[in-house]
């Protein structure tokens, strides 16, 4: 994708969501750092089922502490993998308690130590928590980055790097939810709705998917 077509992608989602804000529940960057922690393969409308009851009762890493593993799972079973999730909150929250003060840093390097806690976890609280422009590659910016050719990579960190080059600076800050939001509404993993995308035109995607109920031409047969 050149680079106009590139600025031409961004500003249509611009346009259509000037102000896009993640979907997980949070009081404060601890919560929001638990609540991205939870989400791995798992909805953020499930995890917010959960965390709104346990965000209501703990908001920092000492009163998580307080709650304990155990309180924690009652929270938290309705989420996958909720165990091992609940040892990392328990255990990001002790290093965050004896470490910072309780306090969570906008330091990538620093919340990359955290238990449970990747890349991409950090990416998305530096983001929504510090107003840092990152861009946290889960599987919807990885699949549309492949599939527009907006950034091609074979993993989310190839795709990261490509789409740090490429993506204008007065876009940054806000790629990352455009592009999440894109993926999970309209470019999705079964079958995108190319038939209402925005950006369809300077999509690489083929063959492009036709509105509900109609069928795509037939290809004409080649005649000597």
């Amino acid at each position: 994708m050149t680079r106009k077509k590139i600025a031409e992608f961004y500003a249509r989602l611009r346009d259509l969501n000037p102000e896009p804000e993640g979907e997980l529940h949070y009081v404060n960057p601890y919560t929001l750092l638990v609540a991205v922690a939870l989400s791995a393969q798992a909805t953020d409308k499930g995890v917010n089922r959960a965390t709104v009851p346990l965000f209501e009762k703990v908001q920092t890493p000492q009163q998580m502490l307080d709650l304990g593993e155990e309180g924690l799972i009652e929270h938290i079973r309705t989420i996958g993998l909720y165990r091992n999730k609940a040892k990392n909150v328990i255990a990001l929250s002790r290093k965050l308690v004896d470490e910072r003060e309780g306090v969570v840093p906008p330091d990538r390097d620093y919340l990359e130590t955290l238990p449970g806690v990747g890349r991409k976890t950090a990416n998305v609280v530096l983001n929504i928590a510090f107003g840092i422009p990152t861009i946290a590659v889960d599987t919807h910016i990885f699949r549309v980055g492949n599939r527009t050719g907006l950034a091609k990579g074979k993993t989310p960190d190839a795709v990261e790097k490509v789409l740090e080059k490429v993506t204008p600076d007065e876009f940054k800050l806000h790629a990352h939810h455009w592009l999440i939001l894109h993926g999970r509404y309209i470019c999705k993993a079964r079958k995108p709705d190319c038939w209402r995308c925005p950006v369809e035109d300077l999509c690489a995607f083929k063959p492009k998917t036709p509105p509900p109920g109609t069928q795509p031409a037939p290809k004409r047969r080649k005649t000597g």
